[in-house]
């Protein structure tokens, strides 16, 4: 098992041990629960969305905040995932916190092939292709490109995180 040391570094100041970004639909209830309660129980400290705050078009500086200030992070990709487009900003901010440090990141592919997301095919496909054809109806330029050029980010993300040792776990019984 990974063991995450719960120490801070001396020379960052972390907050959180752990940054757990999932879509909640898919596994807040199941899997998201169970692995959210066994890192407490390792005594380590979690961040992961409160089910009642208030979700809007951008980010919030919570979620920013708490994802600058951990330690690592785990990100538990599942069929719906890439469908939201607080996810995909999540995992852009990570990666790019992960290129600027040495910082942990751990996928969990939980009944989503890596390669699928490596590759933006299956259900990561039809959840862009979505988003992008709901970008397209933007009527102010400006917005629209900036929309679209958010796209080009979540498949950069996609891809690098597609192409880290993670764990992958489909259809497994007590997985």
């Amino acid at each position: 098992m990974l063991k995450l040391n719960s120490t801070h570094s001396s020379s960052e100041n972390f907050k959180y041990d752990v940054f757990l970004s999932f879509r909640g639909v898919d596994t807040r209830k199941t899997f998201t629960d169970h692995l959210y309660t066994a890192l407490l129980n390792e005594g380590l400290v979690t961040f992961r969305d409160d089910e009642e705050m208030e979700r809007g078009e951008e980010i919030t500086y919570e979620f920013e905040n708490a994802i600058q200030q951990s330690k690592s992070w785990v990100i538990v990709f599942s069929t719906n995932y890439a469908c939201s487009r607080w996810c995909l900003e999540e995992l852009a901010l990570i990666m790019e916190r992960r290129n600027n440090s040495k910082r942990l990141l751990l996928p969990v592919f939980y009944h989503v092939d890596p390669s699928d997301i490596r590759k933006q095919s299956g259900c990561i496909s039809e959840a862009l292709h979505m988003h992008e054809e709901k970008f397209k109806r933007e009527v102010n330029d400006a917005r629209r490109k900036d929309l679209m050029d958010k796209i080009k980010r979540w498949r950069t993300a996609l891809t690098q995180v597609a192409n880290l040792t993670g764990l992958t776990l489909a259809n497994e019984t007590n997985g």
